[in-house]
């Protein structure tokens, strides 16, 4: 059968979006294996259609905000989890997909960057405060246990600001964090780091209605991401610190 002119298009940002990838150092399992393969899709799909990177942030926002709703609005049940994790998933997966877009059309814009992480910070602000109002309205857990949910919020909150203003303070140094040329990721750190990934959050909000299960993985996920920060936060410091006494290593070279 003879390519028609969408299999061209289609096609064709497929063997170029390779090239428009985000470095995969640091990327937790899911977010470089499975999420943004999915987004590549996504991101064709979209340059075939005419779509701009800001439409695709739209929809990716519509399917995640719509999830988050859900939970907050709709008594939990096996089909509902079902419903709530596939809209996280997907608009997560869009969410990958407006970046690559932005890129392999020639990069993105200000504008672009900005409402995307508005949208990602609305996400983070929003989807455990959802998962309270779920616990206060539908479910017979310990009142003691609508702590969880608070925690990981004020947890999750902290770890978006910490990566990007990191990323803010190391684009104003010029550090260049990619990875050097004909190296690969560690996948063992990109497994190591799997429980602080938004995808599999995602995914555990497939067993919302699956009680104790559901409330026992959030749990879990919760710990995890409080070990992670914790650790996290030493971390950046020091790199915070490194950047500092770089401006004097430097001006101590050239005296």
């Amino acid at each position: 059968m003879t390519e028609g002119p969408a299999d061209t298009g289609f096609t064709a940002a497929l063997r170029r979006l390779p090239s428009a990838q985000k470095s995969a150092r640091g990327a937790p399992a899911y977010s470089r294996f499975v999420n943004r393969p999915a987004g590549k899709y996504l991101a064709a799909t979209a340059y075939r259609l005419g779509m701009t990177p800001n439409q695709v942030t739209a929809v990716s926002a519509l399917f995640t905000f719509s999830g988050i709703a859900i939970i907050a609005l709709v008594r939990p049940s096996p089909l509902l989890g079902i419903v709530v994790g596939a809209a996280l998933a997907l608009g997560y997966a869009l969410d990958s997909a407006d970046g690559q877009l932005a890129r392999l059309t020639g990069g993105g814009s200000t504008s672009g960057e900005w409402l995307d992480h508005i949208v990602d910070s609305a996400k983070i602000a929003s989807l455990h405060l959802a998962v309270l109002i779920s616990y206060y309205r539908f479910s017979d857990l310990d009142r003691a246990y609508l702590l969880v949910p608070v925690g990981f919020q004020v947890v999750a909150v902290i770890t978006f600001f910490g990566l990007i203003l990191g990323d803010q303070l190391r684009r104003q140094h010029r550090v260049d964090r990619s990875l050097p040329a004909g190296t690969r990721a560690s996948t063992l750190r990109s497994l190591a780091v799997l429980p602080i990934d938004y995808g599999l959050l995602c995914l555990v909000f497939l067993l919302l209605g699956v009680q104790p299960l559901f409330s026992i993985c959030y749990a879990v996920l919760f710990a995890a991401n409080i070990g992670y920060l914790a650790l996290a936060l030493v971390k950046w410091f020091r790199e915070m610190a490194a950047l500092d006494s770089a401006p004097e290593k430097t001006a101590t070279e050239n005296s």
